[in-house]
């Protein structure tokens, strides 16, 4: 399953993306940092018979050619897109980052989901440990260790970037984030992560692009913190992967659910990488969403 290429116009430009197909409600899909819209892929394949999936490319991402130059641009272009797709009360279904960014979209009023579904993208800090946190990642250091990890950044001509795409797909099955993920799926994200650029291709974001969006507002509304769930009126799924980045702080997600009504916290076996590992039973739990 491949989809449909479209571009949805926001406030400066157009987002890429991908209309998977399918009739009825609205599912927004949106990827983590460092993927794009082919994560949702395989997902999609089981959504499309009872609800309309599109996948987006955030900012700095897949084949959107808009850059950040704030924080909050990559999550408010939601609304955007929500308002130039004419969805009422749509899903919105976000990984790691976009996890965050489907419930700061929600938490500002720029979207009335139907109700939210977050998959190992929770926020649990108070702002102050928040805060140093974004900060760290914008160090020199940290920024090394992007390029060296994923060669955000990084680029080539078209051999070198094909060469490079081949390597990670034949890595995958030993890969801390892609262990599990079919093959023909990994090579498709790692190639949506290229853009042309005349005769060479940049790879995806860029440490530009990640140093733009943890620049964060100390005193912003909104802000990456625990205290945006107290902003939430829709209802809240939490997908937290036994093997991800939250998996240690399942008491602290507990009590996110717990604090309200209308909230869940679905546990599944798999790395942080859940769209492209498990993407059977993630569709699993957003079908039960439609159908709620």
């Amino acid at each position: 399953m491949t989809g449909t290429e479209i571009d949805i116009p926001v406030a400066d430009g157009v987002l890429s993306a991908v209309d998977f197909g399918g009739r009825g409600q609205g599912v927004l899909l949106v990827h983590g940092s460092g993927q794009n819209a082919a994560a949702w892929t395989d997902v999609a394949s089981h959504l499309v018979s009872a609800c309309h999936p599109i996948a987006i490319d955030l900012r700095g991402h897949g084949q959107t050619r808009l850059d950040s130059a704030g924080p909050e641009q990559y999550w408010r272009d939601i609304g955007s897109v929500v308002a130039e797709l004419g969805w009422e009360r749509p899903l919105l279904v976000g990984h790691s980052t976009g996890g965050y960014a489907v419930t700061a979209a929600a938490a500002d009023g720029l979207v009335e989901p139907a109700a939210l579904c977050v998959v190992d993208g929770v926020v649990l800090d108070d702002r102050d440990t928040s805060l140093a946190e974004h900060a760290a990642a914008r160090t020199t250091e940290a920024a090394d260790r992007l390029r060296a990890m994923f060669r955000y950044g990084w680029e080539a001509d078209a051999d070198r970037m094909h060469a490079y795409v081949d390597q990670c797909v034949r890595e995958a099955g030993d890969d801390w984030l892609n262990a599990g993920a079919r093959p023909g799926l990994v090579e498709q994200v790692t190639r949506r992560s290229f853009q042309r650029r005349g005769n060479r291709w940049l790879r995806r974001p860029t440490v530009e692009e990640v140093a733009a969006v943890t620049a964060v507002d100390p005193d912003a509304e909104v802000f990456p913190s625990i205290e945006v769930y107290d902003r939430l009126t829709c209802p809240l799924t939490v997908v937290l992967a036994e093997k991800g980045f939250y998996a240690s702080r399942r008491d602290a997600v507990r009590t996110v659910v717990d604090a309200a009504p209308a909230r869940r916290l679905v546990d599944i076996g798999s790395n942080h990488n859940v769209p492209m590992t498990r993407p059977a039973d993630l569709a699993a739990i957003i079908l039960d969403l439609v159908r709620d």
